[in-house]
């Protein structure tokens, strides 16, 4: 009797640190994984607000307009210009990146910015035209016949010539994005250590991996220089593919 209750224990004990290894190896592996920053991830920087401030700030310029912020952004909606950053690891927690702002995605942000800010444009000038009396017709394919008559050009291209820049410049993108060099990640903080056009520069941002979802954010003595409100804002969140 007694020894069938020792054997019972045993088998118990047994399955018991059975269960907890295998416990501790799932942790493991998942914390591996999780630390693997390895593939490709892409980020949409949203350029959606900045576009309609600067739209709205250039229009307040003009006599007899009326227009809100708001107005605006319902024109200007879903402008992003896309980022790829690359991670290749060669050693626990550590390894090699690439990051680099997309020219053709900028051009279409870009051009949608104008497509979106001229559809505003001629709505407000067709109200302007109204207002001064003017008799003829004010729909939007009229306007843009009094713009092209008046100025050579279509109210996209009369935009982007005498008008505001909506987007930083690629130039500017680029400079605050792009490089190469190496990298480590821990507890949560992942630095970056550039390596571009010669020149060294650290970076240093809080980071959570979530699936297929990574979120750079940067920490506050970063933020105050680059003049930042919030402590600690996000930068932008990345998305792996599903096929990776």
């Amino acid at each position: 009797m007694r020894r069938t209750v020792k054997n019972t224990i045993y088998t118990l004990l047994l399955l018991t640190l059975s269960v907890s290894t295998a416990f501790l190896i799932y942790l493991r592996f998942l914390e591996s994984k999780d630390k693997d920053l390895s593939g490709e991830w892409t980020a949409d920087l949203n350029m959606t607000e900045q576009a309609a401030a600067k739209a709205f700030s250039w229009l307040q310029d003009i006599e007899g307009v009326s227009v809100t912020l708001e107005e605006l952004g319902g024109y200007m909606q879903d402008l992003t210009v896309q980022v790829n950053l690359t991670f290749e690891q060669t050693a626990r927690s550590e390894g090699t990146f690439r990051c680099n702002v997309l020219p053709e995605s900028y051009d279409a942000c870009n051009q949608a910015a104008y497509e979106a800010f001229a559809a505003a444009f001629r709505r407000l000038t067709a109200e302007r035209l109204r207002m001064a009396g003017y008799g003829g017709d004010t729909d939007e394919e009229a306007v843009e016949a009094l713009v092209f008559e008046t100025f050579g050009m279509s109210t996209v291209s009369y935009l982007m010539s005498c008008g505001p820049a909506l987007l930083p410049s690629l130039e500017e993108l680029q400079s605050q994005y792009d490089g190469n060099g190496t990298y480590k990640a821990a507890e949560g903080i992942l630095t970056r250590q550039f390596v571009t056009d010669g020149s060294d520069a650290a970076k240093t941002e809080c980071y959570i991996r979530k699936g297929s979802s990574l979120i750079l954010s940067e920490e506050a003595e970063s933020v105050t220089q680059a003049g930042f409100s919030d402590h600690y804002p996000v930068l932008y969140i990345l998305n792996k593919p599903q096929s990776q």
